[in-house]
């Protein structure tokens, strides 16, 4: 009874994930294929002609090619602020695991609240407004990394509590400075962690829409996100050239989840079933 049960239990999850994630992907796919006057039926039907060259040009071209810079922000956004995220994350996680003061829960408090606290739009504009930082693709950084940091903290410390002290003391009695024993010991055995610090947040950053909205303005500015609205309006909508740019922003998230997916799996796992 138990193994049918679990049989159909992965039948059932299956046919959900099939619902949820296979059929609004190839929905999407078949709009790139359609002109205006089709797509804008929004069904299922077979394209009555080849569109997607087409397509692909519109979009691409667009307000003097806005997708071919909203692509470099990101990939510049995106590059700086995880890397950013991963040296803060696990500096502040390795210290946290370490060393125990009557600091460590005021701290600990200041991180879960930075995942619980939803963000303050208008002081954050104030702040980068004053530090001259509003409407800069640098400022845009420094706001994903300060929303982003208490996640990767969090991840980074439940794994370093699981390696050895006596790591750390066999290479300070070697002689290594305090940097050494982060850089050079304890880092190189982050990797599973990282691996998945770097998959999870370069996804949620690349695709972030609400972030550069408020803080990012301008089409010089312009993330990947945003040049969704280049087809869409009040009135009118190009749904062939807005389900095409839906798909070609989806290209880089859906190639990393791909390839890196054992890689994730087993960074969320690791710190879970070490000793």
């Amino acid at each position: 009874m138990r193994s049918r049960a679990s049989v159909i239990g992965g039948i059932v999850a299956v046919l959900i994930s099939f619902v949820v994630f296979v059929i609004p992907f190839a929905f999407i796919i078949l709009m790139t294929f359609k002109d205006k006057r089709q797509a804008n039926l929004l069904d299922f039907s077979w394209p009555t002609g080849f569109h997607l060259w087409d397509n692909l040009v519109t979009v691409a071209s667009t307000r003097n090619w806005m997708l071919v810079t909203a692509f470099v922000n990101s990939t510049i956004l995106t590059v700086a602020s995880v890397t950013l995220l991963v040296v803060f994350g696990a500096m502040v996680g390795f210290i946290l695991a370490r060393r125990k003061t009557r600091w460590n829960p005021l701290v600990e408090f200041l991180i879960l609240a930075g995942l619980m606290i939803p963000p303050a739009v208008v002081p954050t504009i104030w702040l980068l407004q004053g530090l001259k930082l509003f409407g800069t693709l640098h400022g845009m950084i420094l706001v994903e990394v300060a929303y982003n940091l208490p996640f990767t903290i969090i991840l980074y410390r439940a794994f370093i509590a699981t390696i050895p002290r006596d790591l750390d003391e066999a290479a300070i009695i070697d002689g290594a400075r305090p940097l050494d024993v982060f850089f050079r010991v304890i880092l190189p055995l982050l990797w599973p962690v990282t691996v998945t610090n770097i998959v999870v947040q370069s996804v949620g950053i690349f695709n972030d829409f609400t972030n550069p909205l408020y803080y990012l303005p301008g089409n010089a500015n312009a993330t990947v996100q945003l040049t969704l609205y280049n087809f869409q309006s009040q009135f009118n909508t190009a749904y062939n050239l807005l389900f095409t740019n839906i798909a070609l922003i989806t290209i880089p998230p859906l190639i990393v989840f791909l390839f890196f997916n054992r890689q994730i799996v087993a960074g969320m796992t690791a710190g879970a079933v070490k000793g």
